[in-house]
């Protein structure tokens, strides 16, 4: 079985960290974009009516653009996302609720400039059919931090029977 890193990078810091480890690790690589493109105006988060705002509150589903070839070959799924309003985008949710988790075991990454990862691991599960393992969750900073991330939830996945 192999290890699939899927993305979604807004400005540029979670598709440098996934694309690393994925290199590092011989991982595949997906980016997770939505079909309509962000524009830097869409993620000013500051702004009250920019688009990332707008769907955040109104719990929209963003449509992703691809899927994922070959999604049952993966035992292990690398997620990565910034963190928005304390959770992931909207357009990962509408990811994860695209496939089958079932078996899978989930490593859960976000990069954030002051938010920690709270209970978003929590928020994501019910976008996550099959109830798949989430064996670890937390901000990174790194592809480094995202390999120590890693090898201690296939370590913990290891000792689940996994």
């Amino acid at each position: 079985m192999k290890k699939l890193v899927a993305y979604f990078s807004a400005e540029g810091t979670t598709a440098g960290i996934a694309k690393a480890f994925a290199e590092d690790t011989g991982s595949d690589l997906f980016e997770i974009r939505p079909e309509k493109p962000y524009s830097a105006q869409d993620i000013r988060w500051t702004n009250p009516l920019a688009r990332c705002n707008r769907e955040k509150f109104a719990g929209a589903e963003v449509p992703v653009a691809g899927t994922v070839e070959g999604w049952d070959r993966y035992d292990t799924v690398v997620l990565g996302f910034p963190i928005w309003y304390y959770g992931a985008p909207n357009v990962v949710r509408t990811f994860c609720s695209g496939y089958d988790w079932t078996g899978k075991n989930v490593v859960l990454f976000a990069t954030s400039g002051g938010s920690g990862i709270g209970k978003t691991a929590e928020k994501l599960k019910p976008y996550l059919k099959g109830n798949p393992k989430i064996l670890a969750a937390e901000v990174i900073r790194s592809a480094e931090e995202l390999g120590r991330l890693a090898r201690q939830a296939d370590a913990e996945g290891a000792g689940q029977g996994t």
